[in-house]
């Protein structure tokens, strides 16, 4: 067990008042960490009295620590020398720009003289931002975890020079207080034991990356494939942690994790006459109706929160995230695609909104992130959670209040549809820092049908008074302060949202969406990618006069990186039709695999070996807020392997399908074990056991009969559906002439084929025809 090694962990006065057995999982928690106030930065009206090294980076996570008066390093070898010569701890910090307590921490410990004297004399002090460099987060949030329990951002790690951990945490007050040691105490503490005990600090950091070596290690202990009963498994732990008056899984706070409904949409669609499936659509619509519904929804400005503290989805966490964005666009497109409401569709087109108005750069690429926390007013003097977005009644009635509908009050409509009180609608629980006092946020508890009924208005006129509400409180809040932008562009995110609008625009027929994504991808290829070694960067910044710019040594894409643009390339093909899409994921899924493969046990590791830095290569076993890159790769390899015939030959597809073997049989025990930490692979696993439905048409793409018989594949909600068109005019370049040669057309006439489990049906060249095929179960 780790927790034998962890003598200075125990020791020390600086450590929790009771330490936890540690949990010896490989997984990142999400867990939040509820602290003290959270005013966080001032204005710099002011020259800066101090400036260090960051303020030479790109990452705006960097760049806002530049003034600190701690002497900040980077990672980077030049900081380890000087640790190594000077024979000194690393304080390593890790957050990310729009992390709230990482804020916090920053204006009560790095702003504060005093604590930086210390940290500058005894330490040698490294900033990482979490999403430039995640697997230097992975290594060290695992180290964290093991030893405390939980984890979370800021993550604060104390390293030997030689970059293994001794001890650390997340959030450290300034002083010690409610059972928590004040940063400084740990500090002073931590300087004194490493100069008396230093060769202990070594032999404990040596066993202690021997045991984080045992915890990351994926056992391999069968030889087979799991089966029906570790999906069925998965769908009842699911239908147990329902909560079924809001929705969710689990209780506060909830996270929109979009993976589980790719799995319980899968699972229903498998089968839609299965008592369980359709449980599972039940499950899922009613948690995205809430979702949509509440306050983790920005009624005003659109887009979705990170999560929500309570229950009800009412009060979020305010920062908009871009995989958030990206993810759930997939997930209410198949809510619309099952249902056909119109009402999800909305949604999707609502995020689609968002995303390219807030988080676009002008030449394609997608931002990462936008705060939680803004000033709120432009004299404010320090930042305040929420205070772009949340209102109060006086405002409300100021802007509403000399409006009216015939003799109705807009601002009674308004007030009634969305729940806002002249008093707040913001519980104390869900303000424990008395920010949000006299607050509203913007939730729908009833429906329009109640509202109209109680106004006694039509659904025209309730429609017309909402959107001029909502348009005339979007105008009075761009006259706010904004909340910082994360303009950093990331490979990985912005696969998602490749994959998310290509989806949408194949499930609402929207074709701009799909114009959207080319445009990202063209970004992706021109800025993210190295035509010499025909491998990914991981992130480009926007410059100060809105170009482009680049590190000085460029960020290596990770797994991640390869995984999610390979999966929005698939999507694109399928969105397009145009085969140079296909053809780039199918190059990329081979550098792929020659950076990141497991040759011994099979799997993806989350990065290269080409850092040395990196003290242990980790396999990503939990699809969390983002899927994990080997469960998203389990599902690109049997898509790529379905664009080619089940043959051994190189372009047959049978090497891809057997590495989606060994990494189902190398995470196995994972998914037997704990089914809800993968929920993305347990899709997979279901796609592998089905195998995919290959849907190969024939016929000219220009030709209104072919696309005809697309849409009717478009508009369907079909688990593992890979969708294939050869227009005869064509060569089938890029595609398996073996494939392709299945595809023929009847005469002039487009034609279609469906084929499952590696046997074809006859010909179809009627879309009626096409359907009955396709809704087969």
């Amino acid at each position: 067990m780790l927790e034998k090694y962890l003598y200075f962990y125990r020791l020390s006065s600086f450590g929790h008042s009771n330490i936890s057995t540690p949990q010896l999982s490989r997984s990142i928690s999400e867990n939040i960490i509820k602290m003290s106030t959270s005013n966080t930065d001032s204005h710099q009206t002011e020259k800066p009295k101090h400036t260090n090294r960051l303020i030479t980076e790109k990452s705006p996570y960097l760049l806002q620590h530049a003034h600190n008066p701690v002497d900040w390093y980077p990672w980077c070898q030049e900081a380890i020398d000087k640790a190594k010569k000077e024979n000194k701890l690393i304080f390593l910090s890790v957050g990310y720009s729009t992390c709230h307590w990482c804020h916090v921490m920053e204006k009560e410990s790095f702003e504060n003289e005093d604590v930086a004297k210390v940290m500058n004399e005894h330490f040698v002090n490294i900033k990482v931002d979490r999403e430039e460099r995640p697997d230097l987060d992975r290594v060290y949030m695992l180290f964290v975890m093991a030893t405390s329990g939980g984890g979370g951002w800021p993550m604060s790690v104390f390293l030997t020079p030689d970059l293994r951990p001794v001890t650390g945490g997340t959030y450290f007050p300034p002083e010690d207080r409610w059972g928590r040691p004040g940063f400084k105490t740990v500090l002073l503490s931590l300087a004194k034991k490493w100069k008396e005990n230093q060769a202990q600090f070594l032999e404990a950091s040596r066993n202690i990356m021997d045991a984080l070596e045992k915890i990351a290690k994926v056992d391999v202990k069968t030889s087979s494939v799991p089966g029906e009963a570790t999906w069925n498994k998965c769908v009842r732990r699911y239908m147990m942690s329902y909560e079924p008056e809001f929705g969710g899984f689990g209780n506060a706070p909830k996270f929109p994790q979009s993976s589980i409904f790719n799995f319980l949409f899968h699972y229903y669609a498998r089968d839609k006459n299965n008592t369980e499936g359709k449980k599972c659509l039940e499950m899922c619509l009613h948690t995205l109706t809430k979702i949509a519904k509440g306050g983790i929804h920005d009624h005003v400005s659109s887009g979705f929160a990170r999560y929500s503290v309570d229950n009800h989805w009412h009060v979020p966490h305010f920062e908009k995230m871009l995989y958030d964005q990206a993810q759930l666009m997939v997930a209410y497109k198949d809510a619309y695609l099952a249902t056909k409401n119109k009402f999800f569709a909305d949604v999707v087109r609502d995020i689609v909104k968002y995303v390219n108005r807030d988080l676009r750069h002008d030449y394609g690429g997608y931002y990462s992130a936008e705060d939680a926390d803004s000033y709120p007013t432009f004299d404010a003097s320090h930042k305040k959670e929420g205070a772009f977005c949340v209102w109060e009644y006086n405002e409300l009635k100021s802007l509403l209040g000399g409006k009216y509908i015939g003799a109705i009050s807009y601002l009674d409509v308004f007030c009634d549809y969305f729940n806002v009180a002249e008093s707040g609608n913001i519980s104390p629980e869900s303000d424990p820092h008395k920010e949000l006092t006299n607050k509203n946020v913007l939730i729908i508890y009833g429906s329009k049908e109640e509202t109209m009924l109680n106004f006694g208005l039509t659904q025209e006129q309730f429609d017309n008074v909402i959107f001029d509400c909502i348009n005339i409180l979007y105008e009075e809040r761009q006259k706010r302060p904004r909340p910082h932008l994360d303009s950093k562009i990331l490979c990985s995110w912005n696969g998602l949202i490749i994959a998310g609008l290509s989806q949408a625009g194949q499930g609402l027929g929207e074709k701009c969406f799909v114009e959207d994504a080319i445009k990202t991808a063209q970004f992706v290829k021109e800025y993210l990618y190295d035509h010499n070694t025909k491998t990914l960067l991981h992130s480009c910044y926007r410059g100060d006069n809105g170009n482009i710019v680049q590190t000085k040594q460029p960020i290596h894409g990770f797994l991640d990186d390869y995984a999610f643009l390979i999966k929005g390339l698939l999507d694109l093909y399928e969105a397009s039709l145009d085969l140079k899409w296909l053809n780039w994921a199918r190059e990329l899924q081979i550098k792929q695999n020659e950076l990141f493969w497991d040759d011994e046990n099979g799997g993806y590791f989350t990065c290269s070996t080409e850092d040395t830095t990196v003290v242990m290569r980790l396999k990503e076993d939990q699809d969390g807020a983002e899927p994990s890159g080997n469960s998203v790769s389990c599902h690109n390899l049997q898509r790529l392997a379905a664009y080619s015939d089940k043959s051994v030959a190189p372009e047959g597809g049978e090497h891809e399908r057997e590495m989606a073997k060994k990494l189902l049989i190398a995470f196995s025990k994972r998914l037997n074990d704990s089914p809800t930490a993968l929920p993305e692979m347990m899709s997979a696993l279901m796609f592998y056991n089905d195998s995919p439905t290959q849907v190969l048409i024939a016929g000219g793409s220009a030709d209104p009969r072919t696309l005809e018989l697309v849409r009717a594949v478009r508009s369907r909600l079909l688990p593992g559906r890979v969708l294939a068109v050869a227009d005869p005019a064509d060569a089938p370049a890029g595609m398996s002439d073996i494939l392709m040669a299945r595809i023929r057309t009847a005469g002039d006439v487009p034609t279609a084929y469906v084929c499952r489990r590696y046997a074809c049906s006859l010909p179809v060249t009627d879309v009626k025809q096409l359907e009955d095929l396709l809704d087969k179960a």
